[in-house]
């Protein structure tokens, strides 16, 4: 059979962002593909009717709004002739035709939701010119010129001052607009919210009424935000900081949303779903997983992972290493939850309607496609076969599990081999570490391991201690990162052999990315026993990275157990943990991929534990990728995605075969 090659990730197409039509008739979907040439993607929007889906846009790159009736598709298109700092919306008959010009909207939309008449939408604004929407367009034109001038400074005001994928943030923030459309396109719109409140939420609008959370921000920005409703004029229904808030949602007209004090685990504690009684927060559902998708893939594009049609809230969940959907009924302030649908494989983008539900689900040998059930939970039928003819013939190795016990835990990871694997050979192996750490690794289709199967690798991941699907507990190594995990790691790596004897472990790789780049920075000065190691992405001083990350002014402090950097104390526990500190121990060949606008785990921690490796005279190579952030991996341009999988596995083929 073909093998799967490292340029074929840019030939899959990948769904996202269902929707369906008001009366449940139609799921309207995105498609999105590579263009090499380009070094870019194009997205096409496409219909799923009576069980036959089919593209509805060809010669323009459009995104889905929302349905503005159940025959006609509200898109947002992005012109080469845009102006700056304004959001172009079409309209497309489902009928057919094209998508013709709608409305313009004088501000970078995030989101926007029908509202009888009206439309709510949330779009960027800058706190100190939070009225630009009203300029002239003399005024404007103004201004950018102004902007053009000062291209070359960055004011920084408050904490944290970029996020990752979306570059510098300092000053600016989302806010509530009411949108009216007036004749031939234009936008009456007015601004709700204060100038220094950021919407940060999706908004749950039903029956001419919106919920959503938010928070004023001043110059560092918390973990708590509050509880907001409008209905002709905005009222705050929950005031306190002392709780993270998000995804309002209604069942039989009284509000839920989920809700943490992240006091039993932290900042990854799993949030309950909560109602308000007397003013205040009432938990009325512990969930035991947490209710999104954490299952990870290289393949497939998220999506909204829940939805309420106001009699029942559907969401993702993650269980164990795989996903399931859970759907939750009121009974007066109570809620109950039964699982709807629970298989192998994960799910990255759920909507319902008509009696339907749909969803993105990936198997392990297959790429993302569109698949709807009934609202049960059976008729279970695909929609979409987007990738069928770009895996045809090919060999995809198959996920074999195996358990192993660790640390007193029982635990179990999977195994994909070569083509025609014969115990009397000797192969190279690839340990995979996921990133998080609170994700999951599961039997779904992971491309890049895919390649290293069909090069002749035994490749082998597993879910450890920190991982999701558990629970909480489970998830919970604050303080002891670089302890028990890595001890799991290698645990399993010592399982794989004896079950494997094929493996030469002389032979074996070891990569991983983000929390996984840490761990890999942590297993080279800890061990010896693989003959190479790519760090991706990684944390390697959580000191810096407490001061540097975009989620560092808590997330350093709380993963590790400290108040955050104000003592000796809190200093020797940060560097205690961190991999630079065993930089000198190092005898591992290792190879670094980062991206220059990683605001995640920044550059710096990369170039950090290159430069300490080369001093200890161990080989090392850094490939820097500009214009790439946290999410090179999964949704960086298509040439230096393929670019990244190149370096990763020819470095791997070289150590391997010297070994």
């Amino acid at each position: 059979m073909k093998p799967i090659t490292i340029e074929e990730i840019a030939g899959y197409r990948i769904p996202g962002a269902l929707k369906y039509s008001p009366d449940g008739s139609r799921l309207a979907f995105q498609v999105t593909r590579a263009d090499l040439e380009k070094n870019e993607y194009h997205t096409s929007v496409w219909i799923a009717e009576a069980g036959q889906a089919r593209q509805m846009t060809f010669s323009i790159d459009a995104s889905i709004a929302f349905w503005e009736d159940s025959e006609t598709l509200i898109l947002r298109r992005k012109s080469p002739d845009a102006r700056p700092g304004v959001s172009e919306l079409f309209r497309l008959n489902i009928r057919g035709g094209e998508a013709e010009p709608w409305m313009t909207l004088p501000f970078p939309l995030e989101q926007i939701e029908k509202m009888g008449d009206r439309y709510l939408a949330t779009g960027l604004i800058r706190q100190a010119d939070p009225d630009a929407y009203l300029d002239s367009e003399e005024v404007r034109k103004q201004k950018e010129a102004d902007r053009e001038k000062e291209k070359d400074y960055e004011v920084l005001e408050e904490v944290p001052w970029w996020f990752n994928g979306q570059g510098v943030t300092s000053g600016k923030r989302t806010a509530l607009f009411l949108v009216r459309r007036k004749a031939e396109g234009q936008a009456d719109c007015r601004r709700l919210t204060a100038p220094d409140f950021s919407v940060d939420s999706r908004l749950c609008v039903r029956d001419g009424k919106a919920w959503f959370t938010g928070a004023h921000q001043g110059r560092v920005q918390g973990l708590t935000n509050q509880l907001y409703c409008y209905d002709g004029k905005l009222s705050c229904l929950y005031r306190k900081k002392d709780y993270g808030i998000s995804d309002p949602f209604l069942l039989n007209g009284r509000l839920f949303f989920h809700a943490t004090d992240m006091k039993a685990y932290g900042c990854n504690q799993t949030a309950d779903l909560c109602t308000l009684e007397d003013g205040r927060i009432r938990t009325v559902f512990a969930p035991p997983v947490t209710l999104y998708s954490s299952v990870l893939g290289d393949t497939a594009e998220g999506g909204a992972g829940s939805c309420s049609d106001g009699r029942e809230y559907l969401t993702l969940a993650t269980v164990d290493d795989h996903n399931a959907i859970f759907a939750f009924s009121a009974d007066g302030d109570a809620l109950s939850c039964r699982t709807l649908w629970e298989e192998p494989g994960m799910l990255c983008g759920l909507d319902a309607g008509g009696g339907k539900i749909a969803v993105i689900y990936q198997g392990w040998d297959h790429v993302a496609e569109v698949f709807e059930m009934n609202r049960d939970g059976s008729g279970w039928t695909q929609l979409t076969n987007l990738n069928g003819e770009a895996l045809k013939d090919h060999y995809i190795a198959r996920p074999h599990r195996l358990d192993y016990e660790s640390g007193g835990l029982k635990l179990h990871g999977w195994v994909l081999l070569p083509e025609k694997y014969s115990p009397r050979r000797k192969y190279p192996a690839v340990l995979d570490v996921h990133g998080g750490p609170r994700c999951a690794y599961g039997e779904t289709f992971f491309h890049e391991m895919q390649v290293w199967a069909a090069r002749g690798f035994v490749v082998f991941f597993t879910n450890i201690r920190g991982s999701d699907g558990r629970g909480d507990a489970f998830a919970d190594i604050r303080g002891d990162y670089g302890g028990e995990d890595f001890r799991n790691l290698m645990d399993f790596t010592d399982a794989v052999l004896k079950a494997y004897p094929g493996i030469d472990p002389k032979r074996v790789c070891e990569t991983g990315g983000s929390y996984g780049g840490f761990m890999t920075n942590w297993i080279i000065g800890h061990t010896d026993r693989f003959c190479c190691a790519a760090s991706q992405r990684s944390i390697s001083n959580w000191i810096s990275m407490a001061r540097i990350s975009d989620i560092g002014a808590f997330f350093s402090s709380d993963q590790n157990g400290t108040k955050g950097i104000t003592s000796d104390r809190d200093v020797a526990v940060l560097w205690e943990h961190s991999p630079l500190k065993y930089a000198d121990r190092v005898k591992t060949p290792t190879l670094f991929i980062h991206s220059e606008e990683d605001y995640r785990c920044p550059l710096a921690e990369g170039l950090q534990m290159m430069q300490a490796v080369a001093l200890q005279g161990v080989e090392t190579r850094m490939c820097l990728f500009h214009g790439e952030n946290h999410e090179l991996s999964r949704s960086g341009k298509p040439l230096h995605r393929i670019r990244r999988l190149k370096e990763i596995t020819d470095w791997f083929e070289r150590h391997a075969k010297n070994s």
